[in-house]
């Protein structure tokens, strides 16, 4: 698997886009890290030899603009926050608390989509990578997630409805399905969550950054040329379908 001579565009500059960025360049791949804070983005564009610019991916004329500049975009990959609210029971939350998640995903992951869609149709091919997933009945008990399941259903729907669009085209829309990955939790916040995320597992252990990485190089490489409008379990287990 090799990704040499691809670029690639990942917003989000945190746990998760930082380790598929490391594995992108570690395949080959231009790199360009894309975020709204520039201390954070700066020092891991740095650290992993990468490029990056300041972006706000839920601003359309910010994403389209930096967009616009490249010659070519052969991989996208959204991964900024999601702005969900847990720990409060939905019949408590406030409507602009749970619909926060479902905003924040659909608008970003629409526009940076869009954005990079125009040149992989236009080069004839490129693939659109998203991460999180659900499945059919998906639920968590333990945990008050909010609307975040709601987003990620959201984004689900967005994913198969590109794909079928631009296949014809040769572009791929896969999701990185996880069902946690304790390495991108708070320190704080781990202790509590890890237990639960492996307890799910059928595998006994949960993956890591390093497991994210390489799977988002397969899925983005020509060695995962077959999968479009799918999506990649890297759950260990803890969904099976």
């Amino acid at each position: 698997m090799n990704l040499d001579g691809k670029t690639a565009v990942i917003y989000g500059a945190g746990t998760i886009g930082r380790a598929i960025a490391t594995a992108f360049v570690e395949a080959g791949a231009v790199v360009h890290l894309a975020a709204r804070n520039e201390g954070p983005l700066r020092e891991a564009a740095e650290r992993i030899g990468a490029r990056y610019a300041v972006v706000d991916a839920l601003d359309e004329r910010q994403v389209d603009e930096h967009a616009a500049a490249f010659d070519r975009i052969d991989i996208s990959v959204n991964v900024i926050s999601d702005n969900d609210v847990q720990g409060t029971p939905m019949h408590e939350m406030s409507v602009e608390d749970y619909l926060s998640p479902v905003v924040t995903n659909v608008r970003s992951k629409f526009l940076t989509s869009r954005a990079a869609a125009r040149h992989m149709v236009r080069q004839g091919g490129g693939v659109i990578l998203f991460f999180g997933g659900t499945s059919d009945g998906s639920v968590h008990r333990r945990w008050h997630l909010g609307g975040l399941v709601a987003a990620f259903d959201a984004v689900e729907a967005m994913r198969r409805q590109l794909a079928a669009e631009l296949g014809p085209q040769g572009v791929r829309v896969v999701t990185l399905q996880t069902g946690g990955i304790p390495e991108s939790i708070p320190a704080g916040f781990r202790d509590q969550v890890e237990p639960d995320i492996v307890g799910q597992t059928a595998l006994g252990r949960a993956a890591t950054l390093d497991d994210v990485g390489r799977a988002a190089v397969f899925a983005a490489s020509d060695w995962g040329r077959t999968i479009t409008g799918a999506q990649v379990n890297i759950t260990c287990g803890a969904i099976l379908s």
